[in-house]
């Protein structure tokens, strides 16, 4: 039994190192792309903007549109994944009653 539970350990710390590395990627990605656009905007901007421009670039409001709609996206596509998830378990587990009923069936056949 304790080796079931260092076995069972020992896949739940691999599974979670495997995913902090995956985050850790999509994390370098993400910090990669702002950098670019950060160094978009400022080549774009460069020796033209005016102080209206920039403070209308700067804006938090703006900018915190963005991100919530960015937010939102993400949300609804977790959203749709949840439910998708939701239904797989449920078919599993339909079959998984109906496969045990047949069991139980066959064994009552039997006696």
């Amino acid at each position: 039994m304790e080796n079931k539970k260092q076995g069972f350990f020992k896949k739940a710390f691999y599974d979670m190192k495997e995913s902090a590395k995956i985050q850790a990627q999509v994390d370098k990605a993400e910090f990669a792309a702002k950098k670019a656009e950060a160094k978009a905007d400022f080549e774009e901007n460069r020796g033209t903007i005016s102080f209206e421009k920039a403070k209308q670039q700067g804006n938090r409001s703006s900018k915190q549109e963005r991100i919530k709609d960015e937010a939102m996206e993400k949300i609804k596509q977790a959203e749709q994944r949840k439910e998708e998830a939701e239904k797989r378990y449920e078919a599993a587990r339909a079959e998984r009653n109906r496969l045990h009923e047949e069991r139980m069936n066959r064994k009552e056949n039997k006696q």
